[in-house]
C-alpha cells in the first residue's frame, strides 16, 4: 500500500471543474483552453494546418497552371482544344481531390492531438507533443479510417440522390427540380443530426482506444440526452467562425477586384496591377486558412468536452479524475488512465426518498405520557394523578391573586 504524505497542497484547477458542466463552460471554455498548452495547440495543430493549406492550394494551382497552359499551344476552334481542356479539368480535380483526402487524413490526426492534450489540461497537467503523440500513435489509423469511412458514406449518398434526380430531369425536368430541391432540404437535417450523433467518436477513439464500430456505437450512447446541448455547441461554433471568415474574406475580394481597375484604370499597367489584385487575394485567403485551423481546434476541443460532460452524467467520471488527481498530487507512482476505469459502466442513482402522507401537525403535541392520568410510576408504585396542565404563562408578579 502506498503510504501519502499527512499533508498535501490543494490540487491544481484544470480548464474545466471536476464535474458535470452545462453548455456556456463547454462553449466558454473551447476558446480559453487555447492558452492553456500553447505550444501544442498553437505551435503544432495551426502551423501543421496552415502549412497542409498552403501547400494544397499551392499544389493544385500548379497542376491546374500546368495543365491549362497546354491550350496556348492549339488553335481555339480545333478538336484539340475541346480534349485539352476536358483532359487539364479531370486533371485538376483528380490532384484536388487527392491532395485534400491527404490534407483531411492530417486533420483528423491534428485532431487527435487536440483531443489527448485537452484530456491531460481536465485533470491540469500539460504534456508535451511527445507525450500527447504517445496517446494518439497507437489509434492514429483508426481515425484516418473512421474519416475516410465518413467520407466514403457522403459521397455514396450524393452521389445516389444525383443520379436519381438526374434521372428524373431527363424523364420530367420539373419533377427532377422539385425533388432536387426537397431531397436538398432534407440532408440538412440529415447532416446535422448524424453529425452530433458521430461528434463524440474521434474523442471515444483515441481516449478509450475503441475500434472504429464500437466508437461510433459508443459516441451514439453518450449523445443520448445530449442532443440538443451538443448541437448547439456545433452550430454556433461553425457559424461563429464562418461569419469570420466572411468579413476576412469579403474585404480583400473587393479590394482585389478594384485594385486593376485604381492602379491601372487606362490599361498601361496591366500586369502590375494583375500581380497586386493576386497578392492581395492570396492575403486575404491566408486569413481564412488562419481562421479555418482555429476552428478546427476549437471545435476538436469542444468535442473532447463533451465527451467527458457526458461520461460524467452518465458513467460517473468525475469521481475517478478526483482520484486520480488526488493520488497523483499526494505522489504516487505509476498511475492508470483515469479515462479507462469505468468505461461503459452503469451509475446506480440513489432510489427517490419515500414520500411522508402524515398530515400536518396543527400545534405543539405534548410528550408522550405526560399528562396521562393512568401513568404507572416506577418500581410499582400507586398511579398518581397528574397536575393539570397550565393554560397560560405569565412573568412572576404578572398574575392578581383572588
Amino acid at each position: 500500500m502506498t503510504a501519502y504524505p499527512t499533508w498535501t497542497p490543494a490540487s491544481r484547477p484544470g480548464i474545466v471543474p471536476l464535474h458535470p458542466y452545462g453548455f456556456a463552460t463547454i462553449l466558454g471554455r473551447s476558446f480559453t483552453a487555447l492558452r492553456h498548452n500553447p505550444k501544442v495547440l498553437l505551435g503544432f495543430a495551426l502551423v501543421v494546418q496552415a502549412v497542409a493549406y498552403v501547400v494544397l492550394t499551392a499544389a493544385v494551382a500548379a497542376v491546374a497552371a500546368a495543365s491549362y497552359s497546354r491550350l496556348d499551344t492549339v488553335p481555339f476552334d480545333s478538336d484539340e482544344y475541346g480534349a485539352i481542356l476536358a483532359g487539364s479539368t479531370v486533371l485538376t480535380g483528380a490532384a484536388a481531390l487527392g491532395l485534400s483526402v491527404l490534407v483531411g487524413a492530417l486533420s483528423v490526426i491534428v485532431q487527435g492531438v487536440v483531443v489527448s492534450e485537452v484530456a491531460h489540461a481536465v485533470v491540469a497537467e500539460k504534456p508535451t507533443l511527445k507525450a500527447v503523440w504517445a496517446r494518439v500513435r497507437p489509434v492514429v489509423w483508426r481515425l484516418i479510417g473512421y474519416s475516410a469511412l465518413v467520407v466514403l458514406a457522403g459521397v455514396v449518398v450524393i452521389g445516389v440522390l444525383a443520379g436519381i434526380v438526374t434521372l428524373l430531369v431527363i424523364s420530367v425536368v420539373w419533377v427532377g427540380i422539385v425533388v432536387g430541391v426537397l431531397l436538398l432540404l432534407a440532408l440538412i437535417p440529415l447532416y446535422l443530426w448524424l453529425n452530433t450523433k458521430l461528434f463524440l467518436a474521434p474523442s471515444v477513439i483515441i481516449l478509450e482506444r475503441a475500434g472504429i464500430v464500437a466508437g461510433i456505437a459508443r459516441s451514439w450512447r453518450l449523445t443520448r440526452g445530449r442532443f440538443w446541448p451538443t448541437l448547439g455547441v456545433i452550430v454556433i461554433i461553425s457559424l461563429g467562425f464562418g461569419a469570420i471568415a466572411q468579413i476576412i474574406s469579403i474585404p480583400f475580394s473587393l479590394v482585389g477586384g478594384l485594385l486593376p481597375v485604381i492602379v491601372a484604370p487606362t490599361g498601361t499597367d496591366e500586369a502590375g496591377a494583375l500581380v497586386g489584385s493576386l497578392a492581395v487575394q492570396v492575403v486575404g485567403q491566408l486569413g481564412v486558412v488562419l481562421v479555418q485551423c482555429i476552428a478546427l481546434v476549437v471545435q476538436s476541443t469542444s468535442a473532447a468536452l463533451v465527451y467527458v460532460d457526458a461520461r460524467m452524467r452518465t458513467e460517473g467520471l468525475d469521481h475517478d479524475l478526483h482520484a486520480y488527481v488526488e493520488a497523483r498530487d499526494a505522489g504516487a507512482a505509476e498511475l492508470g488512465d483515469p479515462y479507462l476505469v469505468g468505461v461503459g459502466r452503469i451509475v446506480a442513482h440513489p432510489a427517490p426518498a419515500p414520500v411522508d402522507t402524515t398530515p400536518p401537525s396543527t400545534g405543539y403535541a405534548a410528550p408522550a405520557g405526560a399528562y396521562e392520568p393512568t401513568a404507572t410510576p416506577p418500581q410499582g408504585g400507586t398511579p398518581v394523578a397528574p397536575e393539570p396542565a397550565p393554560t397560560s404563562w405569565a412573568p412572576p408578579g404578572s398574575r392578581t391573586e383572588g
